[in-house]
């Protein structure tokens, strides 16, 4: 694996969270994208990232984007919107919702071809392909789910929509990646929803 990127300072990660969550109330209060202020530094860069809404606790949308072909605010902004009104598995959020939604954001480190296993639970998090099916999951999921290596490559290969042994094809193609995770539960400020 190539060196991980610098982390991110804490001011950058709480910009971010604040993004993330205006783009969410935005698009839940007026359907439309927030105007981007220009930014610089890491928040710049390209990089890609994934936006997990809990609700209550509760997984309420995730969507991400492992490209890093756009400043990593922009992604972020783009996929908030998407878990929150485009996840095919839940519903779009709610405005009674914004109050108890938490917001975790999830900024990946470029792919790197990894062999099955090399794999490190916990480490890292998988991109799956066969022919034209794709999945993808973070690293945190494994050690939510308590998955071996082997669950783990198993489960990939489920989001891609194929056999769970699909990863010992040999036409199969596989890469990790890390990812640097933070959620507004992190910082102790409390998180103002606002219809402005």
């Amino acid at each position: 694996m190539s060196p991980p990127r610098s982390p991110l300072q804490e001011a950058d990660r709480r910009a971010l969270l604040g993004l993330a969550r205006r783009a969410i109330v935005e698009a839940v209060f007026q359907r439309r994208l927030p105007g981007l202020t220009p930014l610089t530094g890491p928040l710049a860069e390209p990089c890609g990232a994934f936006v997990t809404l809990h609700h209550q606790g509760r997984l309420c949308g995730c969507i991400g984007q492992v490209a890093a072909s756009e400043p990593l605010a922009d992604t972020v902004v783009r996929c908030a919107i998407g878990a929150a009104m485009d996840d095919p598995r839940f519903r779009p959020l709610r405005f009674e919702e914004l109050g108890e939604l938490e917001i975790q954001i999830s900024v990946l480190s470029p792919l790197e071809p990894i062999e099955p296993l090399a794999v490190e639970v916990g480490r890292q998090g998988l991109v799956f392909a066969l022919g034209d099916r794709r999945g993808v999951l973070l690293p945190q999921v494994a050690v939510e789910h308590q998955w071996t290596r082997e669950r783990f490559l198993e489960e990939t290969c489920a989001k891609a929509g194929l056999q769970p042994d699909a990863w010992k094809d040999p036409g199969a193609r596989l890469w990790a990646f890390t990812a640097e995770v933070f959620s507004e539960a992190d910082f102790a400020a409390p998180w103002q929803v606002s219809a402005h």
